[in-house]
């Protein structure tokens, strides 16, 4: 979610050595993709098949750095299929959030309204 920040090493609960994301849109990937299930878009089954397909591609990062980065190209795939959001869609979304992000001043959140070209 915009504006919050990662837990520091500081404040992790017992026992964890390393937060569990290293970026608070890996957790917005991660909680999107729950929230998502949890309506009934796609059952795990669906999920685990294309997230398996992704981290499996030839290009993707041995070390799994890319995780993440895998789970994202899997929800787009998978709200693709589903008919719910087609790649195009997705694209312009992002690069309305990309025009926004840099027609929004410095330490003000960035809104999808902000974007210059939106009709909105």
């Amino acid at each position: 979610m915009p504006g919050r920040a990662i837990l520091s090493r500081h404040e992790l609960p017992a026992g964890m050595e390393e937060p569990v994301f290293s970026e608070p849109w890996q957790a917005e990937a991660f909680a999107m993709v729950v929230a998502l299930h949890e309506r009934g878009l796609f059952t795990w089954a669906e999920w685990a098949e294309r997230l398996s397909a992704e981290v499996k591609k030839p290009d993707a990062a041995s070390d799994g750095s890319d995780y993440y980065g895998c789970w994202l190209a899997a929800l787009e795939r998978l709200m693709a299929e589903k008919g719910f959001a087609g790649h195009d869609e997705v694209d312009a979304v992002a690069a309305a959030w990309e025009r926004a992000a840099h027609a929004t001043p410095h330490g003000r959140p960035i809104l999808l309204e902000n974007d210059p070209e939106s009709v909105l």
